[in-house]
């Protein structure tokens, strides 16, 4: 039986929130409405599959760009705003499956 492999590191985590502090800063908060999709993101694309001896045999690819779901964007965080914040619960399981849909296995 398969299994999954993250390489994800606990520096490229500290160099991500290092950045995204950053970001959000500059932005004055709004970067925040897109850190999920990125988050996701970075760490499905170091993800290894590996079949039931250990071995990698793929891996998966996240395409995801904030340009195929600009109007997703705008709309969840309008929901956000209007909710008072209670759309993020609904908006965090959403931001998971548009992630997964834009996220390919390539064999090696």
């Amino acid at each position: 039986m398969g299994r999954l492999r993250c390489t994800f590191s606990i520096v490229e985590a500290i160099g991500s929130v290092v950045l995204w502090i950053i970001l959000t800063i500059v932005t004055l908060g709004l970067a925040l409405i897109v850190f999920p999709y990125y988050l996701n993101r970075t760490v499905l694309n170091k993800t290894e599959l590996l079949d039931g001896s250990g071995r990698p045999i793929g891996r998966f690819n996240c395409t995801f760009n904030i340009g195929h779901s600009i109007g997703h964007v705008i709309l969840w965080a309008i929901l956000i705003i209007v909710t008072l914040g209670l759309a993020s619960f609904l908006y965090v399981y959403r931001v998971i499956r548009v992630v997964l849909n834009e996220t390919r296995v390539e064999y090696y």
